[in-house]
């Protein structure tokens, strides 16, 4: 009969839930991975395995699914540190488009943010799994327990740790509203070359970071300081920008700059701020990284 496991209509049944819950999937995978590409590949494991699963055995599907997505990430996780250490230059996240869902799956949009996720890059697999299911996610500390195979006492300690130390190395960020006008007054100073205007709009530790993964022309070492990165912006702003146009995109939840040169993506420009002014600069132009962007107009 179709009615029974692996028949028709219980197929039909478990892509029906899937399917519902798949966005949830994404947003724990891309928040633990930060990359589309490797979220996107998990979140297809999962359903092969959900499809071959003995699920009459399944109390709750939702529970299985974000299980499973979350321990994958986890082993993804630890291998993808070994693959980062021969990456060329700085490592940044693959950028999401947030468009047309600026949550990803989440009930609030937390540690979608490329400061954010580059401090969850910091913390243990573990940290990152329980500060991602109860930030973003809002899991209790007991169903955080039963997916990571863990104690209610020993989450509570993951996830204090975890927001110690994102707490310690981030000061209070602006509004999507002012990141967007730092963005717009930035460009504006950097494609004239105008370091004072730039100084003004930096903290004094603010970094610059190209991920290139090795693309010629590209910074392999972070810029860091206000003076250093105003100059290293009026030096290159004699050659960079003639031809390139910019266009708006929404990634990861704030503003971006698109760079077009002669109508192909050269990569995206985002900055990070707080309420000192813009502390990091973040040049994402590894091809490979911007596939899914898309111009916002």
């Amino acid at each position: 009969m179709s009615a029974e496991l692996g028949g028709a209509d219980d197929l039909q049944a478990a892509t029906t839930v899937f399917t519902q819950v798949r966005p949830r999937l994404f947003g724990i995978a891309y928040r633990m991975l930060s990359s589309v590409t490797e979220a996107e590949d998990l979140v297809q494991e999962v359903w092969l395995r959900w499809q071959t699963y003995d699920r009459s055995a399944v109390a709750s599907p939702e529970a299985f699914l974000a299980t499973t997505t979350t321990r994958l990430a986890i082993n993804v996780l630890q291998s993808a540190r070994k693959r980062r250490e021969t990456y060329v230059g700085p490592w940044l996240p693959e950028p999401v488009d947030t468009s047309a869902d600026p949550y990803l799956g989440a009930e609030r949009g937390e540690a979608l943010e490329f400061a954010a996720l580059l401090l969850l890059e910091k913390l243990t697999p573990n940290e990152r799994a329980a500060y991602v299911l109860r930030e973003a996610f809002d899991y209790s500390y007991a169903q955080i327990a039963d997916i990571l195979s863990s104690t209610e006492p020993a989450v509570r300690q993951l996830v204090s740790r975890a927001r110690k130390h994102i707490a310690s190395e981030r000061r209070a960020p602006v509004t999507a509203a002012e990141q967007r006008e730092l963005l717009t007054a930035f460009l504006a100073a950097a494609r004239s070359g105008d370091m004072a205007a730039l100084e003004r709009l930096f903290t004094p530790d603010v970094t610059s970071l190209s991920d290139g993964n090795g693309r010629k022309g590209v910074a392999r070492t972070p810029v860091v300081g206000a003076v250093r990165v105003a100059k290293f912006l009026q030096a290159i702003s004699t050659w960079f920008w003639d031809g390139m146009d910019v266009q708006w995109a929404i990634t990861n939840g704030q503003t971006s700059a698109v760079l077009l040169q002669d109508g192909a993506v050269y990569g995206l420009l985002t900055v990070s701020a707080t309420t000192d002014g813009i502390d990091q600069v973040l040049w994402l132009v590894n091809p490979e990284k911007n596939k899914a962007v898309s111009v916002a107009g």
